[in-house]
């Protein structure tokens, strides 16, 4: 699967929260890298949608225990909010709330991205919501492009490991590029 002109992707923002930024609980080792490209991404025009994590009120199962573990970052609305850098971007792309991993355990999310060709996937954590996001997009069907320097892991192993497993899934389900070779591909 190779990008064509005609091809009406969809950039998908999971989870830029505050939470990951530098000298965070959750910190992720690439944020500013993958801020900085995400940034690129939405300067190109596409279709875009953002999506944060909020913790249920009702939690079930072991997300009672993730709820208590995590209790102190889910109850702090600076830690949740979207980083500064992309909050202005909210104005004209929607934001999508989630209480699970994947983006698409939000209903009205994945109704959306079947009007899609592709998804570009980007944000954080790799090996969590984004790994998450990624296979479910493919139960769903669309095909996904990974964007390697817009989205960061929590270190730079897990980040790694996970772009091998994606890679993996490529060309059948997916592709995996960087941000100037989306670019490069969208404007020649």
């Amino acid at each position: 699967m190779f990008y064509n002109s005609d091809m009406k992707d969809l950039i998908l923002v999971i989870d830029m929260q505050n939470a990951y930024e530098k000298g965070m609980p959750w910190e992720c080792h690439s944020i500013e890298r993958t801020k900085s490209n995400i940034i690129k991404l939405l300067s190109t025009g596409k279709d875009a949608v953002f999506t944060t994590f909020i913790a249920s009120e009702h939690p079930k199962g072991a997300w009672k225990e993730y709820a208590e573990v995590n209790k102190d970052i889910n109850e702090d609305k600076r830690a949740n909010e979207i980083v500064p850098e992309l909050l202005p971007y909210l104005k004209e792309h929607k934001l999508f709330y989630k209480d699970r991993y994947s983006s698409l355990s939000n209903n009205e999310l994945r109704k959306l991205v079947a009007e899609y060709d592709r998804v570009v996937v980007t944000g954080v954590v790799a090996e969590c919501c984004v790994l998450s996001t990624v296979f479910s997009l493919i139960d769903e069907g669309v095909p996904f492009l990974y964007i390697r320097d817009a989205v960061s892991g929590l270190n730079e192993k897990t980040e790694s490991e996970t772009e091998d497993i994606l890679s993996g899934l490529v060309p059948v389900h997916g592709e995996i590029m960087n941000t100037d070779e989306y670019i490069c591909s969208i404007f020649g």
